[in-house]
C-alpha cells in the first residue's frame, strides 16, 4: 500500500494486488500507455491525460508531474514509512545520512561540492552520466561532506560510495 499526497493537500490510498490497482478502495480501470521513458498517456473515466514525469527522487519518493500542462508534486509513503511514522521514528531515520552511493554504473561528469561543505536537502552533489543521460545526484538531507571518494571523469559501479558525510 502507498499513501500518496498531491500538492501537499489531497491524499490517496493506492494499493496493488497482482495486476490490479485501486485508489481509495475503488478499482482503477483506466488504461496507461508509456510513450517514452518519461511520458505516458492515460485514459481514465472517459478522459485523456498526457503525463510527463518532470522529476523523480526515488530516495525521498517525491515526484513532479506535468499532467495536461499542469504541474503537480507528489510524495508517497510505503508500508515501511507508515510503520516507522506510527512508531514515531520517521524523523530520526530521514534526517541522518552517512553516504551517497552510485544508483547505477556510469561516468562522473562533475562534482559540485568539496570536503567540508554543508549541503541542504535537494542540493546537487554531482552529475553522473549513464546511458547518455545526465543524472544530477542530490543531497537527501542536510549534511556536511566528510570525503569525496571519486573524481570527475572516473567511471563508477552501482552502489559504489561516492561521497561520505559527517
Amino acid at each position: 500500500m502507498l499513501k500518496v499526497k498531491v500538492n501537499d493537500s489531497q491524499e490517496f490510498d493506492v494499493k496493488q494486488e497482482k495486476d490490479d490497482w485501486s485508489i481509495n478502495g475503488e478499482f482503477f480501470d483506466g488504461d496507461v500507455a508509456q510513450l517514452s521513458p518519461h511520458h505516458y498517456h492515460v485514459i481514465w473515466q472517459d478522459r485523456s491525460f498526457n503525463v510527463e514525469v518532470v522529476e523523480h527522487d526515488a530516495l525521498t519518493k517525491k515526484t513532479t508531474l506535468k499532467i495536461n500542462g499542469k504541474i503537480l508534486t507528489t510524495s508517497a509513503k510505503d508500508r515501511f514509512d507508515l510503520l516507522l511514522e506510527s512508531m514515531g521514528m520517521s524523523q530520526a531515520v530521514s534526517n541522518k545520512i552517512n553516504e551517497i552511493k552510485a544508483p547505477m554504473p556510469g561516468l562522473i561528469q562533475s562534482i559540485a561540492v568539496q570536503e567540508g561543505d554543508t549541503v541542504k536537502k535537494g542540493d546537487t552533489l554531482l552529475v553522473l552520466v549513464a546511458m547518455k543521460m545526465e543524472n544530477a545526484i542530490k543531497a537527501p538531507a542536510e549534511a556536511t561532506v566528510k570525503s569525496i571518494r571519486t573524481e570527475a571523469g572516473r567511471s563508477v559501479e552501482k552502489n559504489q560510495v561516492l561521497i561520505e558525510f559527517v
